[in-house]
């Protein structure tokens, strides 16, 4: 028993030492290594906190005011911080302490976006279905965008609209378009015929995905958006650095939908000539499925890790007043998501 307790007390103290001290609302992994962004981000999404209680939520949040104001509970770990400033930030808004609705979280976008994209690579879909499930995406993502929006610096509802319908068009315009031409391609035989279009909603949501940022965030290129300095002060604000941010934004929204709806395809490809999923149609569903939530898991952290949020660039590279403002070699913005 005492060597049972001795292993608990030293497991427990390796636990403590992994732990780093917490911050309050910073993140609990370093920002400036691709696996820290990493394990951030898998924190973000994790969808273990769609079963947070209320009462569990209130404890949090109590747990976070008491360490703001110093009057912690003695006892209470740093593991135990860092847990609930994760559940408040997934659960309420930052700018707003409003709860998001839970399709709408971060913790919720692969639960509820999964069974879009198994909807978009459905095989042999008509033009009512190619057109119904471009346009369930795109209003998830309007719907996901608009729920973590910055409530400190509002957009019109004009440019969330405009963004939306330019992604809409665009996604409905390339599938529809991109099937039509597969179709009407006589050279392919009706099984090479039906892989390739498994593989046009990439396309398709990869040009949406760019179309909405550009067209929500065109202003930044002309008005620009904030550079900071090493100490986190304004020296400016850079059209320069909104074209790298909004290029870094675009290349993200690009890459994310890349293994979601170009791996299932082919993996799919693969286990129909099977012998179970031959003899057992039925399981082609829930494995194609199975198959979509994976790659679904694995690309949404992947690809917003690619770039940390607050991107750095060196100061000769932007507008002379900005190089005259400060001594610092190098600034930094947030490029947003």
């Amino acid at each position: 028993m005492a060597e049972t307790a001795a292993a608990a007390a030293a497991a427990a103290e390796a636990a403590s030492a992994e732990t780093p001290p917490f911050q309050l609302g910073k993140p609990r992994f370093q920002q400036t290594s691709f696996y820290g962004r990493f394990r951030h981000f898998l924190d973000i999404i994790d969808p273990r906190t769609l079963f947070v209680t209320e009462s569990r939520l209130k404890e949090a949040v109590q747990l976070l005011e008491d360490y703001k104001h110093g009057t912690l509970p003695p006892g209470v770990t740093n593991e135990q911080l860092w847990s609930a400033q994760k559940i408040k930030q997934a659960i309420l808004h930052p700018d707003t302490n409003e709860k998001i609705f839970m399709p709408f979280r971060m913790s919720g976008y692969i639960p509820f976006g999964t069974p879009i994209v198994v909807g978009l690579l459905l095989p042999n879909q008509t033009l009512a279905s190619t057109i119904f499930w471009q346009w369930l995406n795109q209003s998830h993502n309007a719907c996901v965008n608009y729920a973590n929006r910055n409530a400190t610096k509002p957009l019109p509802a004009s440019k969330f609209i405009q963004g939306y319908l330019g992604a809409v068009i665009s996604a409905v315009s390339i599938a529809v378009g991109l099937n039509a031409l597969v179709q009407r391609a006589n050279k392919f035989t009706p099984a090479t015929r039906l892989l390739i279009q498994r593989f046009v909603p990439f396309p398709a949501v990869a040009s949406a995905n760019i179309c909405n940022v550009v067209l929500m965030r065109h202003n930044e290129l002309e008005e620009g958006i904030d550079v900071l300095d090493g100490d986190g002060n304004i020296v400016g604000s850079s059209r320069i650095a909104a074209r790298h941010a909004l290029i870094e934004t675009a290349l993200t929204r690009v890459v994310l939908p890349m293994p979601i709806l170009v791996l299932p395809p082919i993996i799919m490809s693969v286990l129909e000539k099977t012998f179970l999923l031959q003899s057992r149609p039925r399981l082609l569903l829930p494995v194609q499925s199975f198959v979509c939530l994976a790659a679904f898991g694995l690309a949404l952290p992947l690809a917003i890790s690619l770039f940390p949020q607050m991107s750095e660039i060196e100061t000769s590279q932007l507008e002379p007043e900005i190089a005259l403002a400060t001594a610092s070699r190098t600034v930094v913005y947030n490029k947003g998501l």
